[in-house]
């Protein structure tokens, strides 16, 4: 609703406290007039994506959690809450990303331009009637549909980055953990485009169908009993010596970085008791599981597990990398960067405890999509 020169809406807010209580809530909030090149979006769709769950379930008890209308109050396990000591008390907006129409937009010439049409966005609070966004961040999408352009951020970029920091450091094949996801069915086109080997790791055998009917070259499945074997045969044939590890918790990277150094050994001319001086790096980017990170180095002595985040590899391109990759996303909105979802639901929805008790499994191929004013 407008009035005056100012926008009401629905927002959703996290909140967690010191006693580790969280609620979600929806929550009446007054946006003013945008100033300078920020826009005023009326969010039409927006994904659930794994980043905006650490803000909404991780580590809750959904099961016994209390359910209301527009609200959800839970207790955090007391090693998460802890881990968040920063926010207690803060509230938090949620929403990563989505798309919506601009209608309204401060002076700036880049706000301006946008006034009227339909954009993808990332301005952190999503999940809501209307959100203020920088011009800078959005993508205009034309024909496209808000749906079609709601997913155009999170996924395609980190996709996108994922084969340029490849090439950064001079590599021409990676590994990818959780490969059935939709980043990473986006991440198998897009290796095929750019002629980028690729290794997939799935753990079921419908995903390892999923992924061949998209013509992967090479897709393993760890649930197999001859796993690891079939990861370092894999590995040997497009020379993969870089990972992205979404899991995070657990062994992937180390069993990745084992069979890295199975395939680099098998090559070396000489023993040595130190392993090969292949370097082997695995990226960590996400936490689907939530244990410890579990890494028992017995692949010589050139490795390296690191962080991988969207926003700092952005932030590392030049105007004319991010130009080029924001124009191959838009492009490919309806083939390479497509999206699929499970399910939709409204504001009111995505706080029932069916819907949460669903999303936040994080289950492959079961991305929600949230229509703020359906």
């Amino acid at each position: 609703m407008t009035t005056n020169g100012t926008t009401t809406g629905r927002q959703l807010i996290s909140t967690l406290d010191a006693d580790g209580k969280m609620a979600l809530e929806l929550k009446e909030k007054t946006f003013s007039q945008p100033t300078g090149n920020q826009v005023l979006v009326k969010m039409e769709a927006a994904p659930i994506n794994p980043s905006d769950l650490f803000l909404m379930t991780a580590g809750a008890d959904l099961q016994n959690a209390q359910y209301e209308s527009g609200k959800v109050t839970m207790q955090i396990d007391p090693r998460m809450a802890a881990g968040q000591s920063a926010r207690h008390g803060k509230p938090q907006t949620v929403g990563n990303e989505g798309a919506g129409e601009v209608i309204a937009a401060g002076d700036g010439e880049q706000a301006q331009a946008l006034l009227g049409k339909r954009v993808a966005c990332v301005p952190g609070n999503a999940f809501g009637e209307y959100a203020i966004a920088d011009a800078m961040m959005c993508l205009p999408l034309g024909d496209h549909s808000a749906e079609e352009g709601a997913s155009s951020f999170v996924n395609p970029m980190t996709a996108l980055g994922f084969v340029e920091t490849a090439k950064r450091e001079g590599h021409d094949a990676i590994i990818h953990a959780a490969a059935a996801s939709n980043l990473g069915q986006m991440l198998n086109r897009i290796c095929q485009e750019d002629g980028v080997g690729l290794v997939n790791i799935v753990r079921k055998e419908e995903q390892v169908e999923l992924l061949k009917s998209q013509d992967a070259a090479h897709v393993v499945n760890s649930s197999t009993g001859d796993y690891e074997k079939k990861l370092a045969e894999a590995i040997g044939e497009v020379d993969a010596y870089l990972g992205f590890d979404p899991i995070g918790g657990g062994q992937t990277s180390d069993t990745c970085l084992k069979a890295m150094e199975r395939v680099a050994a098998s090559k070396m001319t000489e023993y040595s008791r130190y392993g090969s001086d292949q370097q082997k790096k695995m990226y960590i980017y996400g936490r689907l599981e939530v244990a410890p990170t579990i890494l028992t180095p017995s692949y010589g002595f050139a490795w390296t597990v690191s962080g991988w985040l969207l926003m700092p590899f952005l932030a590392s391109c030049d105007m004319q990398t991010m130009q080029a990759l924001r124009k191959r996303v838009h492009d490919g909105l309806t083939t390479t960067f497509a999206s699929s979802y499970k399910t939709r639901v409204n504001l009111e929805e995505m706080l029932t405890k069916d819907a949460m008790m669903d999303y936040a499994q994080m289950a492959t191929g079961e991305k929600y999509l949230v229509t703020p004013h359906a």
